[in-house]
């Protein structure tokens, strides 16, 4: 059993992992995105914003006197790098793409949700307060992600239709 404060680093260590993963994974989608400039304008925006919040987290760490752990950050950099390689053979990678991220966008809400909570339950506010800025950024991706799923779904259907490419 751990105290309140060491669950909060350890937590925070994984939202840690988690946006490093999540800076693999929107990276590679960036990357290969052609016939989509909407999706790709809010991917990159949204990978800024990730970078970000990675920094963010790590200060929180390092004022708590914990540091990332470059095991979790690693592993998860290797699923995101197999999942993005798994757009490559697919045919329909930019849905799959916006299914992948709208889950990964509600496992990011959830995942800050319980921070939140954690730091106001040990009275650090700052982390409170970092994790409360993320948390309305990842809502606000998952939002847009939401309005736009069946314009992008529409777009690559009239695509594969008029035989032209579909998939990015």
């Amino acid at each position: 059993m751990g105290t309140a404060t060491e669950h909060l680093q350890a937590w925070l260590r994984d939202a840690h992992a988690m946006e490093e993963q999540a800076i693999t994974m929107l990276t590679s989608q960036s990357s290969r995105l052609e016939n989509y400039p909407e999706l790709k304008a809010q991917i990159d925006k949204h990978l800024q914003e990730t970078r970000d919040q990675a920094d963010m987290l790590e200060r929180c760490l390092e004022r708590l006197h914990g540091g990332t752990s470059s095991i979790k950050d690693i592993t998860g950099k290797i699923v995101a790098i197999g999942q993005g390689l798994s757009g490559l053979f697919v045919g329909d990678e930019v849905v799959k793409g916006t299914l992948a991220s709208y889950t990964f966008e509600q496992m990011e809400i959830a995942s800050y949700k319980i921070l939140i909570a954690a730091a106001d339950h040990v009275g650090d506010q700052e982390t409170k307060r970092v994790c409360e800025t993320i948390l309305q950024q990842e809502i606000a991706m998952a939002e847009w992600l939401d309005r736009h799923a069946d314009e992008i779904t529409h777009k690559f259907l009239e695509r594969e239709e008029r035989n032209v490419t579909a998939k990015h």
